[in-house]
């Protein structure tokens, strides 16, 4: 499954719509603005919410966490910092781990399990100036908690460029 993201500098308060391949509106990114952390929710073409994303308050490293009906469902946060690629690591409140790992300010990315691929996140294959894809490989993989990955890392990636 592709999906297409037209891309923008990631801000609070900004929503964007994420297409299919087929250009239909299918998730609706929602920027809440004026609250005390970063906070998104990514809600189905219905306005329904699958997904709460917020940045947790007290932590060490930033890190961003994802709920599903108001269960934790992932924690996102770098996992170190190499000079080509970023790395983050996703952990899944049932144990398992994401690896994120690419050049995520050129929206150039990799998200993994155990060394095998779930999504492509690229704008090199698009023509559309100024946006970029979110290939989900498997099947049973699921979208929407691969597309919150995509907005959590961006957004930490482009938090930690704002504070160099």
């Amino acid at each position: 499954m592709r999906f297409l993201v037209r891309d923008r500098v990631f801000g609070i308060g900004d929503d964007y719509w994420i297409e299919d391949d087929q250009g239909r509106k299918v998730y609706l990114v929602d920027g809440k603005a004026l609250r005390l952390r970063d906070t998104f929710e990514l809600k189905d073409a219905e306005g329904r919410v699958l997904i709460d994303i917020h940045k947790k308050m007290f932590a060490l490293r930033d890190t961003m966490v994802i709920e599903r009906d108001g269960e934790n469902l992932a924690t996102v946060k770098r996992k170190h910092l190499s000079l080509l690629r970023n790395h983050y690591r996703v952990r899944l409140t049932d144990g398992t781990e994401l690896d994120v790992s690419g050049k995520i300010l050129d929206r150039e990315f990799a998200i993994e399990y155990d060394g095998e691929l779930l999504a492509v996140i690229s704008r090199r294959l698009l023509t559309v100036r100024e946006t970029y894809g979110v290939d989900v490989v498997r099947d049973d993989a699921d979208p929407a908690l691969l597309i919150a990955v995509a907005v959590c890392v961006i957004h930490l990636a482009e938090k930690e460029r704002e504070e160099d």
